[in-house]
């Protein structure tokens, strides 16, 4: 990342640096390299060297300049990932039961007591309780709440109605807060750069510290995974900062390169290209087929609003079909949970569809004609395409659903794990700075510039397209990428212009 050398960096006075700069993994931020030492640095000219300077470099001014949306990204992660424990607690009086007794009264007696009690919306859809604690949810489609919801919440056991809540795709208001400060900060589509610019330069920042970190061992393979896994407590200053930001960031690697990787497939821009991926191999998730035979200008395998094909009308008022379909979906295979859609019109047919995501996820849907009692289309889940699979899964584990409680535990770790080697960046790079009387500074020194002079041409050829074609498939990387490229050249140009400058005016002196 850089055209023209400059000196070594300067060091503390109090701290030694007989090791290389290697500065940790998966983390945001680095710290100037030091000087190598006989015993675990390359010998000065090889390409290793230079493909580690490198790396280097990046890791440092990737993690200095992403490292703040790094920080927000693991904050509003960490309070995200316990969004369903504080419903519980903001929301318990809607979302269960005083008491579970008797049988529930009919799904349809459910609905009329919600819409006897919010007549000011038209029925979107039925979410059945999950556990026999739970309400039942009415989703009303409202016109004044524009994308979002009305979901009125009903004891199925005395149908009575306990409350209401705006929704957003069945997600509280405070799930929603959550969820939309992740996401972008409350600042709209905008606001999405700041969490695409996070997921595109974590795993780029993790691998570059997991590789000069592993690499630095060459005593025997115990000693070498110990150094690698366990922080060295026998080391003091810049050393110890650094053997504990790149140790945790040894344990935390795994689940940063999950989070990048998930988090890419439904931001902005990545996100397009992944979809593009999918449409290209095939491997979308399936939509299920409402389209009803005798739909004007359709047939069976068109793809409908919610799915399904069947007879050719269905009945004015859905609620008195709901009951019928739900026992239709039953004898199916659709066990527990289940969201009811009513048709798009006359000539759809209803939609039902398991909404169980814990694992082993239950996502199965078919398509019910009210009139015929029968399933018109199915989409199964141990059908649907590996990819889909694989994307609706990561998906749910990244926001902490599909293994429960151990999947938020996990999350917060990582999000913990993440915060903590970030600060221990920032420390090493503060620690890093030069303490001599005659030279002072408030930061250390960076990388020397002028690293990828030291690689091979052939790494040069090959690297360079592979970084464009990575640059094209994540956006937001490669035009940050592309700054950060620019604002070095200008820097060493700047500094270039200041030597010749200075030496200039000591020649005439």
């Amino acid at each position: 990342m850089s055209t023209s050398p400059e000196g070594p960096p300067k060091t503390t006075s109090a701290e030694p640096t007989d090791q290389p700069s290697e500065t940790g993994v998966a983390t945001a931020t680095a710290t100037a390299p030091s000087p190598p030492s006989d015993n675990d640095s390359p010998r000065p000219n090889s390409s290793r060297q230079g493909v580690r300077a490198l790396l280097a470099r990046l890791h440092f001014y990737a993690g200095v300049f992403v490292a703040p949306f790094l920080i927000l990204a693991a904050l509003t992660g960490l309070a995200y990932a316990f969004a369903p424990q504080l419903d519980q607690l903001v929301y318990s009086d809607q979302l269960t039961v005083e008491k579970v007794e008797g049988r529930p009264h009919p799904l349809a007696d459910q609905v009329a007591a919600a819409r006897a009690d919010h007549p000011e919306g038209t029925l979107d859809s039925v979410i059945t309780p999950a556990d026999p604690e739970e309400t039942t949810r009415v989703v009303l489609a409202v016109p004044e709440l524009g994308e979002k919801q009305r979901t009125v919440f009903v004891d199925p056991y005395t149908n009575e109605v306990k409350g209401a809540l705006t929704t957003s795709f069945n997600s509280t208001p405070v799930t929603t807060w959550l969820g939309d400060l992740h996401r972008n900060l409350h600042l709209g589509e905008p606001g999405r750069l700041y969490s695409e610019t996070a997921a595109s330069w974590l795993w780029v920042i993790a691998a570059a510290g997991l590789v000069l970190w592993l690499s630095r061992a060459r005593a025997r393979r115990a000693k070498r995974i110990r150094r690698a896994l366990l922080p060295d407590r026998s080391a003091r200053g810049v050393r110890r900062t650094r053997s504990w930001h790149a140790a945790t960031g040894v344990w935390v690697a795994l689940g940063l390169f999950f989070l990048s990787a998930t988090g890419l497939t439904w931001s902005n821009y990545a996100g397009a290209r992944f979809e593009t991926l999918l449409d290209k191999v095939h491997s979308r998730t399936p939509e299920l087929n409402t389209s009803l035979a005798s739909a004007p200008g359709g047939t069976q395998g068109q793809h409908g609003h919610h799915g399904g094909s069947g007879s050719s009308k269905q009945s004015v008022d859905p609620v008195s079909d709901i009951g019928p379909v739900l026992a239709t979906a039953r004898q199916a295979g659709l066990t527990g949970t289940v969201k009811l859609t009513p048709p798009a019109d006359e000539h759809s047919a209803w939609s039902v569809a398991q909404n169980d995501k814990v694992w082993p996820v239950h996502l199965d849907q078919v398509a019910v004609d009210a009139d015929k009692r029968e399933v018109t289309a199915a989409n199964r889940w141990s059908d649907y395409p590996l990819l889909a699979k694989l994307t609706k899964l990561g998906i749910q584990a990244h926001m902490g659903v599909l293994f429960g409680l151990a999947n938020q535990l996990l999350l917060a770790a990582t999000a913990i794990g993440l915060l903590f080697i970030t600060v221990m960046g920032y420390r090493m790079w503060w620690q890093r700075r030069p303490t001599r009387a005659d030279r002072n500074a408030p930061l250390g020194k960076p990388p020397v510039r002028g690293a990828w002079r030291q690689l091979p041409l052939p790494v040069l050829l090959l690297g360079a397209p592979a970084v464009a074609a990575i640059g094209w498939t994540l956006p937001v990387l490669g035009v940050t990428l592309l700054g950060f490229l620019a604002a070095d050249v200008a820097v060493g140009l700047i500094r270039r212009y200041r030597l010749s400058r200075r030496n200039m005016t000591a020649s005439t002196r």
